[in-house]
């Protein structure tokens, strides 16, 4: 990555904002996981202020990332959007045919804006381009990993150390991990995959773990009734109602994490981005892992990316765009990483020092980055929140016990066919 000098040097080539004071850069970030993150992005903001005093920015906290969305498409559509937002990667085809953002290639003019685009990682980037251009800057990046209790394991007579590899290891560990007293009742399960919010994103990625992929890459086309994908289904809706050892019904997203500190789990499968909240509120020792395999290994990525509002003025944008470089700036981004839970955006970022630090006194620290070489893009495509609706009902159909998971599966694909049929 380029240094300070090289750095200053392409400030210097680059157009002059406006005079006359600084210009405004309105920020939308979305709260939406586990740990109070806000004081940390205020204080970047008074930061590069300070660096940038031609630049003044203005964080908004707008809501979960569903919330963030709709409040930026409505600002859009009255034609008074905040310049830079972070929303979900997976929003990129519904912003791009809302003709609410930028792509960032024109923004990218010198050798130093090239490396810093080019370093970032390609499983990230699978979400942030398209046609040819880059609609989003990978920030606050993720997968899912899976979360033990080492000391439950151990009460358990398993190895406390080793973490489920495989689907068939999965289910025969949270077996001996549920605790039912006489009368069948269970203080402890074995393992908890939530369901609402993000269900589709843990379905993703027991499909690709059962060799599927629930789109293509064009946005255009789903596959939800494939064998593999009712393959997934069903070994998640088999855990509870089958096996016994997962909780029944719906499990929330946002209570899952304390259900994991409570003991009311002794496995979790979780957003990397929970990480620090793990860390800091564990009142025992913990583990990290890749989710376990069953075809093949993986997990989808996720998380908020940067995206420029269209309806702002050059001024505007080019002050996104040094916010957006400033802030995915190797030793940035991995105390953001640090603080967070996050995934470190860039290959650079687990070559500073810092990183390299952490990651040698916390391990599970690098999970996530050493799974990104089994990941895919996350679930993306054109009307995504509808599709993604679509999908999550029907996961939680079945998880209910309203339908099968082959039923489930064919409702689901029926309706986001509907859906972009015309897209095509």
């Amino acid at each position: 990555m380029a240094g300070s000098a090289a750095l200053s040097a392409a400030a210097l080539a680059r157009p002059a904002l406006a005079q006359g004071g600084p210009t405004e850069l309105s920020f939308f970030y979305p709260v939406a996981v586990g740990g109070t993150i806000t004081r940390v992005i205020d204080g970047y903001a008074a930061d590069f202020s300070r660096e940038n005093p031609d630049i003044k920015v203005m964080p908004v906290y707008a809501g979960t990332y569903q919330e963030t969305l709709v409040k930026v498409l409505t600002a859009h559509k009255s034609g008074t959007p905040p310049t830079l937002s972070v929303l979900l990667s997976t929003d990129m085809f519904t912003l791009i045919d809302e003709e609410a953002v930028i792509p960032f290639d024109g923004l990218i003019r010198t050798d130093a804006d090239k490396a810093w685009l080019a370093d970032f990682f390609p499983a990230f980037m699978l979400n942030s381009q398209t046609g040819g251009q880059t609609w989003g800057i990978p920030f606050q990046r993720s997968t899912i990993v899976l979360y033990w209790n080492k000391e439950l394991f151990r009460q358990a007579g398993l190895d406390p150390e080793k973490a489920p590899a495989s689907w068939v290891e999965h289910a025969a560990f949270a077996e001996k991990l549920t605790k039912r007293d006489a009368a069948g009742n269970v203080s402890q399960w074995g393992t908890q995959i939530p369901s609402t919010g993000f269900g589709y994103w843990m379905l993703q990625a027991l499909a690709i773990e059962a060799g599927e992929v629930l789109a293509n890459q064009e946005g255009d086309r789903t596959f939800f009734d494939k064998p593999g994908v009712v393959e997934a289904l069903r070994y998640w809706v088999d855990l509870a109602q089958k096996q016994k050892v997962h909780a029944p019904g719906i499990v929330e997203w946002g209570t899952t994490p304390r259900d994991f500190f409570e003991g009311k789990t002794a496995m979790m499968w979780t957003t990397t981005g929970n990480l620090t909240n793990v860390r800091t509120n564990a009142r025992f020792d913990f583990g990290v892992a890749m989710l376990p395999a069953n075809k093949r290994r993986g997990s989808p990525t996720g998380g908020g990316n940067f995206n420029i509002a269209k309806k702002s003025t050059p001024a505007q944008q080019e002050a996104a765009f040094r916010f957006a470089k400033w802030m995915t700036q190797p030793e940035r981004a991995a105390r953001w990483s640090i603080d967070t839970g996050y995934v470190g955006v860039s290959r650079a970022t687990y070559n500073t020092g810092t990183m390299k630090d952490y990651v040698a006194g916390f391990p599970a620290a690098a999970v996530a980055r050493d799974q990104l070489e089994f990941a895919v893009a996350e679930l993306s495509t054109h009307e995504n929140q509808r599709v993604t609706k679509a999908l999550g009902d029907n996961i939680q159909a079945a998880l209910t016990g309203g339908k099968p998971p082959e039923r489930a599966l064919r409702d689901a694909q029926a309706e986001a066919e509907r859906i972009l049929r015309p897209y095509r």
